[in-house]
């Protein structure tokens, strides 16, 4: 599906694909081995982790998981940014977004606020630091 939607889109004289893999399970191997193998075979441009906000410290172990199934699909890069959904939900609580940046070193490259493509948000750092001290 994924390799029929890149043809179709350079057909119509778009340069944008967005594949979404439907909330994969990091410890489901078989999910995370055809995860692999997508981005193995359709060799994307950009590599974005979608985490919830409110998962706290559980999101690196996923993210951990994650990076793990790309590897081991012969895929050697690692994400290129982390997307974090239900942000508008989060109120005091960026521990994830803190966390998951520090120890990857990768941007969140966006915060889900809603359901729609124009909810996703860039990172508010002044938002993130308002929170922490209040």
């Amino acid at each position: 599906v994924a390799k029929s939607a890149i043809s179709k889109a350079t057909e119509d004289g778009n340069d944008v694909v967005l594949i979404d893999t439907a909330g994969r399970m990091q410890n489901n191997v078989p999910l995370m081995k055809a995860l692999a193998k997508l981005v193995t075979e359709t060799r994307p441009d950009l590599v974005l982790f979608v985490c919830e906000a409110l998962v706290g410290n559980d999101g690196m172990d996923q993210l951990t998981m994650f990076q793990k199934a790309l590897t081991s699909g012969g895929h050697t890069r690692p994400i290129d940014g982390i997307v974090l959904t239900k942000f508008d939900t989060v109120s005091d609580k960026v521990g994830a977004a803190l966390t998951l940046t520090h120890l990857t070193g990768v941007p969140i490259a966006f915060c889900g606020t809603g359901q729609k493509y124009n909810h996703l948000k860039p990172l508010s750092v002044p938002f993130v630091i308002q929170n922490l001290f209040s």
